[in-house]
Protein backbone atom coordinates (compact mmCIF):
# COMPACT_ATOMS: atom_id res chain seq x y z
CA UNK A 1 0.00 0.00 0.00
CA UNK A 2 1.38 3.41 -0.53
CA UNK A 3 1.81 5.88 1.44
CA UNK A 4 -0.60 8.72 1.99
CA UNK A 5 2.71 10.92 1.71
CA UNK A 6 3.27 9.45 -1.51
CA UNK A 7 -0.23 9.43 -2.48
CA UNK A 8 -0.21 13.33 -2.62
CA UNK A 9 3.40 13.99 -4.06
CA UNK A 10 3.82 15.07 -0.03
CA UNK A 11 6.89 12.81 1.19
CA UNK A 12 7.28 15.28 4.29
CA UNK A 13 3.11 15.35 5.02
CA UNK A 14 2.95 18.88 5.34
CA UNK A 15 -0.12 19.79 6.96
CA UNK A 16 -2.64 22.28 4.96
CA UNK A 17 -2.43 25.50 5.81
CA UNK A 18 -2.44 29.07 4.51
CA UNK A 19 0.65 28.96 3.32
CA UNK A 20 1.01 28.26 -0.43
CA UNK A 21 3.61 26.37 -1.93
CA UNK A 22 4.63 26.42 -6.01
CA UNK A 23 3.21 23.25 -7.61
CA UNK A 24 0.28 22.64 -5.24
CA UNK A 25 -3.00 21.54 -6.19
CA UNK A 26 -5.39 23.45 -4.69
CA UNK A 27 -7.62 22.26 -3.25
CA UNK A 28 -6.44 19.34 -2.22
CA UNK A 29 -8.15 16.33 -1.85
CA UNK A 30 -7.14 15.42 1.49
CA UNK A 31 -8.42 16.82 4.22
CA UNK A 32 -5.63 17.40 6.29
CA UNK A 33 -2.22 17.40 4.21
CA UNK A 34 -1.22 19.67 1.40
CA UNK A 35 -1.22 17.82 -1.91
CA UNK A 36 1.58 18.44 -4.99
CA UNK A 37 1.43 18.37 -8.51
CA UNK A 38 4.82 15.99 -8.45
CA UNK A 39 6.72 14.73 -5.77
CA UNK A 40 10.10 16.87 -7.25
CA UNK A 41 6.95 19.95 -5.73
CA UNK A 42 6.64 17.65 -2.74
CA UNK A 43 10.17 18.10 -2.11
CA UNK A 44 10.71 21.86 -3.21
CA UNK A 45 8.22 22.70 -0.42
CA UNK A 46 9.83 20.80 2.08
CA UNK A 47 12.88 22.50 1.52
CA UNK A 48 11.33 25.79 1.09
CA UNK A 49 9.92 25.24 4.95
CA UNK A 50 12.85 24.11 6.59
CA UNK A 51 14.76 27.54 4.67
CA UNK A 52 12.05 29.60 6.61
CA UNK A 53 12.61 28.06 9.72
CA UNK A 54 16.45 28.81 9.39
CA UNK A 55 15.07 32.84 7.89
CA UNK A 56 12.17 33.39 10.34
CA UNK A 57 13.07 31.70 13.17
CA UNK A 58 16.81 30.88 13.92
CA UNK A 59 16.23 27.20 13.75
CA UNK A 60 19.29 25.82 11.66
CA UNK A 61 20.33 22.46 13.30
CA UNK A 62 18.60 18.73 12.72
CA UNK A 63 17.04 19.22 16.64
CA UNK A 64 15.78 22.61 16.53
CA UNK A 65 14.76 22.10 12.87
CA UNK A 66 12.71 18.71 13.48
CA UNK A 67 11.31 19.88 17.10
CA UNK A 68 9.52 22.54 15.04
CA UNK A 69 8.78 20.23 11.92
CA UNK A 70 7.65 17.46 13.87
CA UNK A 71 6.85 18.44 17.62
CA UNK A 72 6.74 15.79 20.73
CA UNK A 73 2.84 16.37 20.96
CA UNK A 74 1.87 14.63 17.64
CA UNK A 75 5.51 12.41 16.95
CA UNK A 76 8.59 10.58 18.50
CA UNK A 77 10.80 13.78 17.52
CA UNK A 78 13.73 12.47 19.26
CA UNK A 79 13.53 9.22 17.52
CA UNK A 80 12.74 11.15 14.38
CA UNK A 81 15.97 13.73 15.08
CA UNK A 82 18.36 10.45 16.05
CA UNK A 83 16.97 8.74 12.68
CA UNK A 84 18.04 11.55 10.47
CA UNK A 85 21.22 12.40 12.01
CA UNK A 86 22.15 8.62 11.77
CA UNK A 87 21.34 8.82 8.07
CA UNK A 88 23.06 12.10 6.79
CA UNK A 89 26.39 11.95 9.21
CA UNK A 90 25.27 15.57 10.60
CA UNK A 91 25.30 15.51 14.62
CA UNK A 92 21.57 17.06 15.96
CA UNK A 93 23.22 20.04 16.87
CA UNK A 94 25.42 20.93 13.94
CA UNK A 95 24.81 24.18 12.22
CA UNK A 96 23.26 23.91 8.89
CA UNK A 97 23.01 25.82 6.14
CA UNK A 98 19.64 25.41 4.21
CA UNK A 99 21.52 26.50 1.36
CA UNK A 100 23.82 23.22 1.54
CA UNK A 101 22.73 21.59 -1.31
CA UNK A 102 24.70 18.06 0.11
CA UNK A 103 23.09 18.74 3.86
CA UNK A 104 19.55 19.88 3.03
CA UNK A 105 19.73 16.94 0.20
CA UNK A 106 20.70 13.99 2.77
CA UNK A 107 18.02 15.95 5.24
CA UNK A 108 15.13 15.62 3.39
CA UNK A 109 15.63 12.45 1.95
CA UNK A 110 16.22 10.88 5.53
CA UNK A 111 12.53 12.84 6.37
CA UNK A 112 10.90 11.57 3.72
CA UNK A 113 11.92 7.89 4.61
CA UNK A 114 10.54 8.25 7.82
CA UNK A 115 7.61 10.22 7.12
CA UNK A 116 6.83 7.65 4.50
CA UNK A 117 8.23 4.46 5.49
CA UNK A 118 10.19 3.62 2.31
CA UNK A 119 13.87 5.37 0.77
CA UNK A 120 12.94 8.21 -1.03
CA UNK A 121 14.13 8.01 -4.60
CA UNK A 122 16.99 10.45 -4.72
CA UNK A 123 16.61 11.96 -8.11
CA UNK A 124 13.47 13.03 -7.29
CA UNK A 125 14.79 15.20 -4.30
CA UNK A 126 17.55 16.07 -6.06
CA UNK A 127 14.73 17.30 -8.60
CA UNK A 128 13.02 19.37 -5.45
CA UNK A 129 16.49 20.72 -4.92
CA UNK A 130 16.89 21.86 -8.31
CA UNK A 131 13.57 24.15 -8.19
CA UNK A 132 13.47 25.41 -4.72
CA UNK A 133 17.27 26.97 -5.48
CA UNK A 134 16.16 28.30 -8.76
CA UNK A 135 14.31 30.98 -6.47
CA UNK A 136 17.04 31.55 -3.46
CA UNK A 137 20.22 31.72 -5.46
Amino acid sequence: MISRGLRNNNPGNIRRSKTRYEGEVRPSRDREFKEFCSMAYGYRAMFTLLHSYERRYGLNTIRSMLTRYAPPTENFTDGYIRFVSVRTGIAADAAINTLNERDMVAIVRAMSEIENGTPAILSDVEQGWSLFVEDHT
